[in-house]
């Protein structure tokens, strides 16, 4: 019995059993979550700063920042700890990273770059000690973007008075969002327009 026949008759019994079998193309398959998915990519985020201040706000501490890969977006991750209150922050695509207070340039990869800015520090407050090892004009440590559609270069500005400053190099100037929550903010950069 060749190849063909004994799939075919293997794909019958099980249809006789009782099982569903669903056979497709892999190509098929692959293109077809493809269309779905940019269907089914928000828009409407713009490129425009976006910020939220609380002047009341607790004290957050800077304890981590991580990255991920999305099928509409690429993401990163500020986790911080301390504070009750929601986060302030301010993202925003800038011609240069300058880094916070001295207005030192940080060369960024990308065809942009967006200035993230998080009322967090990156020491605790009432120690000094570092809670976030990021070093100035350094890559993030730990944050591996190889393979990503969109970001190509991070940069640790600076942790000053409470505001820890990153610079995200990415593809071009993309639509972007940002999330807040009391233990993290996010920050979303489409694939595409």
């Amino acid at each position: 019995m060749n190849k063909g026949r004994r799939t075919a008759v293997a794909v019958a019994a099980l249809v006789a059993a009782g099982s569903t079998v669903l056979v497709a193309p892999a190509a098929s398959a692959v293109g077809a979550t493809a269309t779905r998915a940019a269907d089914t990519c928000p828009t409407g985020w713009g490129s425009l700063p976006k910020r939220a201040t609380d002047a009341s706000a607790a004290p957050h501490t800077l304890t981590g920042i991580r990255t991920g890969r999305h099928d509409c977006y690429d993401r990163m991750v500020l986790d911080v700890g301390g504070g009750t209150d929601k986060l302030t922050y301010s993202v925003e695509y800038v011609s240069a990273f300058r880094q916070d207070p001295s207005g030192t340039v940080v060369p960024v990869a990308g065809g942009a770059i967006l200035d993230i800015h998080v009322g967090a520090a990156a020491y605790d407050v009432d120690t000094g000690k570092p809670t976030y090892p990021g070093r100035p004009g350094k890559a993030l440590p730990g944050v591996d973007l190889t393979g990503y559609r969109t970001f190509r270069d991070t940069r640790f500005g600076s942790s000053f008075e409470g505001v820890t400053q990153v610079g995200l190099g990415v593809r071009a100037r993309l639509p972007f969002r940002v999330l807040r929550l009391s233990d993290r903010l996010v920050v979303d950069v489409a694939h595409t327009w």
